[in-house]
């Protein structure tokens, strides 16, 4: 945790299928103070999971094994839920991008980050979450 800053409140649900970076990112999670809801490695886990834990973020990567990708479940999980999901990924390519885009997420981190980056993107949709639900 860096020094001075205040800890982290906010409950997250990870979805990245490559288990070790999972457990790298709830790690820091941890760290920063965030409470890990759940970790899922698919789209239909994804989903299910923020159905059962309700996070208040979705961490999500773009590129999931599967049928699913993060951009299709981060759409539905937008629209049954309304939970606001930010973005994981390694890719960067303008179609992605694009397609990440129309599911209005609430922020886009390229992989390799690190705590830091996870904290100022979580912290800006927590921010603006709270802000559109009236809970500031």
């Amino acid at each position: 945790m860096v020094e001075g800053r205040k800890k982290a409140e906010g409950r997250i649900l990870v979805v990245e299928d490559e288990h070790i970076v999972a457990m790298g990112i709830k790690k820091m999670l941890k760290n920063l103070g965030y409470m890990v809801t759940g970790v899922a490695s698919s789209g239909d886990d994804a989903i299910s999971k923020a159905e059962s834990t309700f996070p208040d973020v979705v961490l999500m990567d773009i590129m999931l094994k599967g049928e699913m990708d993060g951009v299709e479940a981060a759409g539905k999980i937008k629209e049954r839920f309304g939970i606001p999901v930010v973005y994981l990924t390694a890719y960067s390519d303008n179609n992605i991008l694009e397609r990440a885009k129309r599911t209005e997420p609430f922020g886009y981190i390229i992989k390799p980050f690190d705590e830091n980056d996870l904290y100022c993107n979580i912290e800006v949709a927590l921010q603006r979450y709270r802000k559109e639900k009236g809970k500031l």
